[in-house]
């Protein structure tokens, strides 16, 4: 059989651990056999982000730009611990922070659903979409350890002159501070973005907040939203049968538990970083939610919404068998890989990623899975494989479907 031909590349960013170890592997069985991948590769892992001084994220996130769609292996964001056992020479920060910082888009994360996987929540019959705002916030704050006793200020100083100042707290001792921000034009990209895709999908959009305490910062985000909805959307919503509405964030969560599922919840930076890993270990695995960075300018970064697998990479290293859930990263290149299909005119290329996708599905359907799917499935007498011998499951499916 011949290999399918790519006429534009695509962005690969290499990540850690695990993950970077199951990267490797995949390529080998599940893309280089069958495509002729066109790839601009970035080693964002950790030791390759220390030697660059962390440039080589940013060159990634400047590639994607330029060619439109990436596709992103998990990476380690370094605390304390983790700059001692590379020997960092700083903290570096979060590359998915640098990179949607960059590229100003919204992450939409959504289960993949499998039968024998049935949600530990009773009452989901429906993936449940989280929508990220994927700028700023947290993600993009500025941090100070204070010393000792002082006054610590919020000071805004405009290019006209005017400056805004407000007492934020009055240190005794020492103590933590914190200073976020976050943009208009950002937010409004973020409230689009999550119309369009509830326009494109048909599903209703949930958004949360916690204005009631955050009367400027929270409350801003909740105007924009409502704003762009009245003038823009609402016509559309009404159209299409389909709803928006607004709900603090407490009341959104008890809202999400009570019920079907089937509908966008678009969340604030951290709260999508948190229920994105609630709704997806709720679904059946964090290894089986897809991710997915789309910006205003139609760029496109897929991934897993998972991390490294850190304690499967320390077993690995000494030897020892790994049952590893590699479906989320699959589901990444295929993502990207249908992406790239559908700009580039490329049907095969598109066709490839659906079938290698129904491989993946119909794989643990017969009831060839990793240990933490086994675990909790509902089919009986499951067969437990190990990290590599689940994706080569995956490719003898994958075979058989190209051969038909």
């Amino acid at each position: 059989m011949e290999k399918i031909q790519m006429t534009t590349p695509l962005v690969e960013m290499d990540g850690d651990e695990m993950t970077r170890i199951l990267w490797q592997y995949i390529k080998d069985e599940l893309i280089y056999p069958f495509i002729d991948l066109k790839s601009e590769y970035y080693d964002l892992g950790l030791v390759h982000r220390n030697e660059t001084d962390d440039k080589v994220t940013f060159d990634s996130a400047y590639a994607t730009q330029k060619y439109g769609v990436a596709v992103k292996c998990a990476t380690i964001t370094p605390n304390a611990a983790r700059v001692k056992e590379y020997n960092l020479k700083e903290m570096w920060k979060s590359p998915n922070g640098t990179i949607r910082a960059i590229l100003d888009g919204t992450v939409f994360r959504a289960p993949i659903v499998v039968k024998g996987i049935e949600p530990c929540v009773k009452n989901w019959k429906k993936p449940i979409t989280i929508a990220r705002h994927a700028y700023g916030d947290v993600y993009k704050s500025v941090e100070i350890d204070v010393p000792g006793p002082g006054t610590a200020e919020l000071v805004f100083t405009g290019d006209d002159g005017q400056v805004i100042k407000e007492t934020i707290h009055k240190f005794d001792g020492p103590g933590v501070l914190q200073g976020q921000h976050n943009v208009d034009k950002s937010i409004e990209s973020f409230a689009r973005s999550c119309f369009k895709y509830a326009l494109d999908t048909k599903q209703t959009l949930w958004f949360a907040t916690k204005d009631t305490i955050s009367k400027k910062y929270d409350h801003t985000f909740k105007d924009i939203f409502q704003e762009i909805f009245d003038a823009e959307y609402k016509e559309q919503f009404d159209a299409a049968g389909i709803e928006y509405f607004y709900t603090l964030i407490d009341d959104a969560v008890a809202r999400v538990m009570k019920s079907e599922g089937g509908y966008i919840w678009a969340c604030k930076n951290y709260d999508g970083d948190v229920m994105s890993d609630m709704v997806a270990t709720a679904f059946g695995s964090l290894a089986m939610m897809t991710s997915v960075l789309v910006s205003p300018e139609g760029y496109y970064e897929y991934e897993a919404a998972h991390g490294t697998v850190q304690r499967h990479y320390y077993k690995y290293l000494k030897g020892e068998t790994t049952s590893t859930n590699s479906v989320a990263t699959i589901f990444a290149w295929t993502g990207a890989l249908r992406k790239r299909g559908e700009l580039d005119n490329n049907a095969e290329l598109v066709h490839f990623a659906d079938l290698l996708e129904k491989a993946c599905i119909d794989t643990i359907e017969d009831g060839e899975m990793t240990k933490d799917l086994a675990i909790i499935t509902t089919i009986e007498n499951p067969k437990v494989l190990d990290s590599f011998e689940f994706i080569k499951a995956i490719r003898t499916r994958l075979e058989k479907y190209l051969q038909n």
